[in-house]
């Protein structure tokens, strides 16, 4: 009895490889590019913004405990 093989299915190996690499390239390249873009662009705000409202929320919190 002559034995069955899948050579057929052995032919696209490398092409379903590349093609799995490239995926998974591209679905962590979303990641990385987007969180690249997020340490850019930071939405408008500023350091100094930041800082100001920090300290404005902490005199708050010490002038309530104060009281």
């Amino acid at each position: 009895m002559k034995a069955k093989t899948f050579s057929a299915i052995g032919g696209w190996q490398s092409f379903l490889f590349c093609v799995g690499m490239y995926m998974v390239a591209l679905f962590f390249s979303i990641f990385v590019c987007s969180a690249v873009f997020y340490a850019v662009n930071n939405g408008g705000t500023s350091s100094k913004n930041v800082a100001i409202q920090k300290t404005g929320a902490e005199r708050e919190a010490m002038a309530s405990v104060g009281k």
